[in-house]
């Protein structure tokens, strides 16, 4: 494949406004505190560190599975917003070994970015990104192109699960319908000759490769082998999380 040169088109920023116009650093300091609970999906009962307990808002509706016990530190964002009820986001909890983002509306942006700043070499050499294209029955979270002959869509994954070993990052921490179908849309979208890719965002530091999570989503494991097999690209990069910032750094070894 020949080699291309071009940088990439900042388009739809659409990014969170506790940002900066850099999307990986937290524009405001992040709030310390204590995860007591989860509950509602939506719901999680934090002490911080002056004692108080308040109700923060979790953006992530899935299990959380290796993501939380009662008693890890956590991270919070504060959202002086009066149409909000509950002005608190929680964003990372720490294991003990790493941060880990449980903030599901981040990883687009992040991976936006990592395109970008050129961290995600196999993505570089597009003229334009745009965010949640429409194709087929689904939204896409990324397209880049150089024209309308020239495209690329890339569907992104935010990874949090760790297997048992501690060794191995895992997608889904559930069984996914949505997932299993933006993995037959990249399928249908490279058998028609237009390039896809699979980018999942590891958001844990303790991990030293990724794999699908047989055991939980046995179909979703499949799809992603045939996915591979058609010639979807599929890529696992890891991030690197703080107070301040997180960001993607490095691709991991994926096992399918």
């Amino acid at each position: 494949m020949t080699k291309r040169h071009h940088t990439v088109k900042k388009v739809d920023t659409n990014l969170k406004t506790y940002w900066h116009q850099d999307p990986m650093k937290f524009k405001e300091k992040l709030i310390k505190g204590t995860i007591l609970k989860r509950y509602k999906r939506f719901l999680t009962d934090i002490e911080l560190e002056n004692g108080e307990i308040i109700v923060a808002h979790s953006a992530n509706t899935g299990s959380m599975k290796t993501c939380w016990e009662p008693g890890w530190p956590v991270l919070l964002s504060y959202h002086d917003n009066p149409k909000r009820k509950l002005k608190y986001s929680l964003e990372m909890t720490h294991n003990k070994k790493s941060w880990i983002c449980v903030n599901t509306s981040l990883p687009n942006h992040l991976a936006k970015e990592a395109i970008e700043n050129g961290t995600i070499k196999e993505l570089q050499g597009y003229q334009n990104l745009r965010m949640e294209v429409k194709t087929g029955k689904s939204r896409i979270d990324i397209k880049l192109d150089n024209g309308s002959d020239d495209e690329c869509f890339v569907e992104v994954k935010n990874v949090t699960l760790i297997s048992d070993d501690q060794q191995t990052a895992l997608f889904p921490d559930a069984v996914s319908t949505r997932g299993q179908k933006h993995l037959k849309e990249l399928i249908e979208l490279r058998l028609n000759g237009i390039r896809s890719c699979m980018l999942f965002v590891i958001n844990r530091e303790d991990v030293t490769q990724f794999s699908p999570a047989k055991a939980i989503d046995p179909e979703y494991a499949q799809l992603l082998k045939e996915a591979k097999k058609v010639g979807v690209e599929i890529l696992a990069y890891q991030a690197e999380l703080g107070p301040k910032e997180i960001k993607l750094k490095k691709p991991l070894r994926i096992v399918l």
